[in-house]
This record gives C-alpha cells, sequence and structure tokens, in this order.
C-alpha cells in the first residue's frame, strides 16, 4: 500500500530547508524544537532515506530532501489552495510583493491585472528593489514574497523561469568596438555583473565601469546613449537595443534563473494566492520549454 504524506510534517520540512535551522522552521510553524525533530524523524521513515545533513549548525538538504523539497512545497500549496477554495469568505487583506525592476516592466502588468481579477478585496503592495535587498526585507518580516533572480549564495529559490544572459549595445553606435569596453552594469552583489566581468576576463578583452546602477532603467539609458556595452536577460530588451554575440566577440553567458521567494515567519493564504497566480503567468519551465 502506499504510504501517504503527512501535509503538516511536509510544511515543517519546508520551513527548515527555508531557513537552514530546525531552531528557526520551529518558530515558524508554532512547535517546540523536538516536536519539529520528531517530525522530521518519522517524515525520513515515510521517505525511507536521510533528509538532511548537518553543516556546522546549519541542516543542509541531502540529494534525496533536495528532491523532495520541490514535491513538498507543490503539496503544501496546493493544500492551501482547495482550504481557500471552500472557505466561505472571500480572501481579503494586504500582500507584499518584491520585485527587481529589472523584471517589474515586463511582468508586472500580467501579474497584477490577473491578481486582481481574482481577488478584488485584496490590496496588492509592490517593492521594487535588487534582489539581495528583497532577501534582506524578507528576513525583516517586510514583504510576503519575492520575485528573485536565483543564486545558490543567498538560498535556494522555487525556480520557475529560465531566460538567456545578453550582452546589449545600441543599435545606433558602435560603444562594442571601444577599448577598453566601457560598461553600465549593477551594484558590485549583481550576479549579471560578475558574469560579464569574468567572461571578458576569461577572453583578455579590457573594460572599465563606466555606470553603476541597481536600477535597470538606469542601465538601459547609458545603453541606449551609447555610451557602455551591458548585459540583460531577454526580457529586459528594449526597442533601440542591439544583441552581441560570440561572432562579434562576446563571451556565451550563464543562463538568468528566476524564482520565488517566501516569507518563512508569516506564511499565508494569500502569499501562496500570489504565487500560483505569478508562477502561472511566468513559469516557462514546468512544460520543458527551457532547459535546466
Amino acid at each position: 500500500m502506499t504510504t501517504l504524506l503527512d501535509v503538516d510534517q511536509l510544511r515543517t520540512f519546508v520551513a527548515i530547508a527555508e531557513t537552514g535551522s530546525f531552531t528557526r522552521a520551529a518558530e515558524i510553524v508554532h512547535k517546540t524544537q523536538s516536536a519539529v525533530s520528531m517530525q522530521m524523524k518519522r517524515l525520513e521513515e515515510r521517505i525511507g532515506r536521510p533528509l538532511f545533513a548537518r553543516d556546522g549548525r546549519m541542516s543542509k538538504l541531502t540529494e534525496d530532501g533536495e528532491r523532495l523539497l520541490d514535491y513538498a512545497r507543490r503539496i503544501v500549496r496546493l493544500n492551501v489552495e482547495a482550504v481557500s477554495a471552500f472557505g466561505d469568505e472571500e480572501l481579503t487583506g494586504r500582500v507584499r510583493l518584491g520585485v527587481p525592476d529589472d523584471y517589474a516592466d515586463r511582468y508586472l502588468p500580467e501579474i497584477m491585472a490577473r491578481f486582481s481579477r481574482v481577488y478584488p478585496g485584496v490590496e496588492l503592495t509592490v517593492f521594487c528593489e535588487p534582489s539581495s535587498d528583497l532577501i534582506v526585507r524578507l528576513d525583516r518580516n517586510e514583504i510576503d514574497i519575492a520575485i528573485v533572480t536565483s543564486c545558490g549564495a543567498y538560498r535556494a529559490s522555487e525556480i520557475f523561469r529560465q531566460e538567456r544572459l545578453l550582452w546589449v549595445t545600441s543599435n545606433r553606435h558602435a560603444t562594442h568596438l571601444d577599448t577598453p569596453l566601457p560598461l553600465a552594469l549593477g551594484r558590485p552583489t549583481c550576479n549579471w555583473r560578475e558574469a560579464a566581468i569574468q567572461g571578458l576576463d576569461s577572453m583578455g578583452r579590457t573594460h572599465r565601469l563606466l555606470f553603476s546602477s541597481g536600477n535597470a532603467g538606469a542601465i538601459s539609458a547609458a545603453v541606449l546613449a551609447g555610451l557602455a556595452v551591458s548585459v540583460l536577460p531577454t526580457s529586459g530588451l528594449r526597442p533601440g537595443m542591439r544583441v552581441l554575440t560570440p561572432a562579434d566577440g562576446f563571451p556565451e553567458l550563464p543562463p538568468c534563473r528566476i524564482g520565488l521567494l517566501r516569507n518563512p515567519h508569516e506564511p499565508s493564504a494569500l502569499a501562496d494566492a500570489l504565487a500560483g497566480h505569478i508562477v502561472s503567468s511566468l513559469d516557462n519551465l514546468s512544460a520543458g520549454a527551457a532547459a535546466e
């Protein structure tokens, strides 16, 4: 007979995975640490595999734990959606979304329109900031959910979209031929900035950082004005930009992976509902449209 998984155990498991700590997870799910430990012992018994490996004070997932995490998130999310669907009251209140402005122009209109049609009684507050700043806001319980550029150095996110990361210049200028190459890139914490500089260094291309900003609009303005070359995901391309390829002497860049991070302190039906709309609007991985 197939062994069914306990949703409450899975919710605790997700909390541990997202915080890296049994102690912090216990606070989130409102249980004692011993109760959390017992839940995970029983979950491991049901799965028949170890799910955690100690790494100093942190609790990291084993390979089997990583496999279970995606299933656990989906099961918990569906459970919340099912309960909400048969609730007597329409969802109301306020939900706080964080999104980098790199994605805001392209993605927010569709997300906001779909969500508002389904939940007209919900107030949606949006914060447009770089991924690293949004993660700080999550830790401070200032937002409920964030769309971020995935980076394992921060924490594991629910990856739902992948795009190409591209070199771009103005189609009216030949800035990409300048030596040293002038660059307009994000702040020092930006993954795209690091990838761009590493790529140029690997091929021995001299460059200089002409313009640095955490604002995507400012970066695009510098590119369109013919002042500098930059890197942007496919969704960030603007009319008047030209994509530079290896044929132009520019190296291939790693893909841009986009994911969701949730507030570990106060899970809510509203945040889960918004997450569902975001994924359904932007997901290009589930059907194999993009390779991992």
